[in-house]
């Protein structure tokens, strides 16, 4: 936990993005596995966690922005609660860590909100992603649980976004130590992608470094040799000599902070002169792209450079033709990188994507295109200092979508179709690393994961 008056300055600043009413925050409770008892881990909704700061169960944050009272709901433990939890905080007290005067049992909060909404003010809220809150939301303001993302206040998560999406630094420091669980998580992989070796034991030992890290893994582990498909959670392939092992994968610390890298390694500790093309025409998309990154540049613009890197290797190699620079702006080379180039990140490996991937990547300025494979950019909008995010540009061979616009005779003009068929079974690229936008230019957080071709090379000897 910050200090209390990092919770207050963020409560205060929060109300200055809000016009009147009652900003109200759930946090999250336990969801049961497959019985009741028997929970998967908690963990805590992210805002409710940013703004105060409690990383437990069955709490709620109430701001009232026309006295300025802040008031945390939640329950003191009972008897029983204590033979199998231990001793807990009385909610008193952890409301003075954070720096809130006023308490109350949850109970309460119906009343506090019922008065409320009696005397005509606006109960500001998210949008729900968990059922339970859905559930409860239904309970407290009578709104049901399909109607609630569009009644959730466009004020309160415009508000929330522009605070969370500038790190302090203190953020920072807790990415940089999430940072070093991942780059032991990545080597490790890495040293391990040796024939006969099953993808399950990869990402097992991987997990079991995010736990030892303190924390968890950020996002559920994509690691496969079928790196084509973009996020591959079956991790039931054994691997041989020749194939190509995708991971994507990051760490969560104790603090909730992420970070989401990806390597791709030769099985067996060598590339094949067809695979060293590939890798290094994403390695210089990767590469030029985080060089472009300061404040003031859209995203999207880094996003067009490297799919134009991309696609001039691509040409190189006899797989696409033509003006490249139309054939990005028309969406060709989405058929070799059908995703956007990074999203921003924080305390979600997806920064505050439930609420809203148009709020948190675009605005007023930058609308999202609804051209195939730019349309998944999820950040398209000019960088700010303090804000950080990844870059991740890729290439696949997809035998469905390959043989799918071929079909259609689309964007001949651009793609050597006989060609890309010939890469069907190699598998896919990508790169990924998370970077900070700095006063005039950027930082890669973290320690170095090997990324160059003689380094990656180098991890298995």
């Amino acid at each position: 936990m910050f200090s209390k008056e990092t919770y207050q300055n963020r409560r205060e600043q929060l109300k200055k993005h809000v016009k009147d009413g009652i900003i109200l925050l759930l946090g999250n409770v336990d969801v049961p596995m497959n019985y009741r008892s028997n929970t998967y881990k908690f963990r805590q909704d992210s805002t409710f966690l940013y703004f105060f700061g409690i990383d437990h169960q069955g709490m709620a944050g109430v701001m009232d922005l026309d006295s300025g009272k802040d008031i945390l709901f939640g329950n003191d433990v009972t008897l029983e609660d204590i033979i199998w939890m231990g001793p807990q905080p009385l909610v008193s007290e952890k409301a003075e860590r954070i720096g809130v005067q006023d308490s109350a049992p949850f109970s309460k909060l119906a009343g506090v909100l019922s008065d409320a909404m009696k005397a005509g003010r606006t109960i500001h809220f998210l949008p729900p992603y968990r059922a339970e809150n859905k559930i409860l939301l239904e309970e407290l303001l009578g709104i049901k649980p399909g109607e609630q993302a569009g009644r959730a206040s466009v004020e309160l998560i415009k508000g929330v976004v522009a605070l969370r999406s500038v790190k302090e630094d203190q953020e920072i420091i807790e990415i940089e130590k999430a940072a070093e669980t991942a780059w032991l998580m990545h080597t490790t992989a890495m040293k391990m992608a040796r024939p006969g070796i099953w993808e399950y034991e990869i990402s097992g030992k991987m997990e079991g470094i995010a736990a030892a890290g303190g924390g968890m893994h950020s996002f559920p582990i994509i690691l496969s040799i079928r790196g084509e498909t973009l996020h591959n959670h079956y991790h039931g392939n054994q691997l041989k000599k020749g194939d190509l092992l995708l991971v994507d994968a990051g760490a969560e610390n104790a603090m909730h902070y992420a970070t989401d890298h990806t390597r791709t390694s030769p099985v067996g500790g060598s590339f094949s002169p067809r695979q060293k093309d590939i890798y290094q025409i994403v390695l210089d998309a990767n590469v030029k792209a985080i060089e472009a990154i300061k404040p003031g540049v859209p995203f999207r613009d880094i996003h067009f450079l490297s799919a134009n890197i991309i696609g001039n290797g691509l040409k190189e190699l006899g797989l696409m033709k033509g003006d490249i620079a139309a054939a990005v702006e028309l969406g060709a080379h989405a058929l070799f990188m059908p995703h956007g180039l990074g999203h921003m990140m924080g305390m979600d490996v997806h920064d505050m994507e439930d609420l809203g991937e148009n709020y948190v990547g675009y605005d007023e300025e930058f609308k999202r295109s609804d051209i195939f494979g730019t349309a998944f950019l999820r950040l398209g909008r000019r960088l700010q200092k303090g804000f950080v995010l990844t870059v991740e540009p890729g290439i696949y061979f997809i035998p469905a979508l390959i043989e799918k616009w071929e079909a259609e005779g689309k964007f001949t003009e651009f793609i050597n179709y006989g060609k890309a068929k010939e890469y069907i079974g190699f598998g896919g690229v990508r790169l990924e690393d998370d970077i900070l936008v700095t006063d005039n230019g950027y930082r890669n957080l973290g320690k170095p994961i090997p990324k160059t071709i003689e380094e990656v090379e180098r991890m298995q000897e």
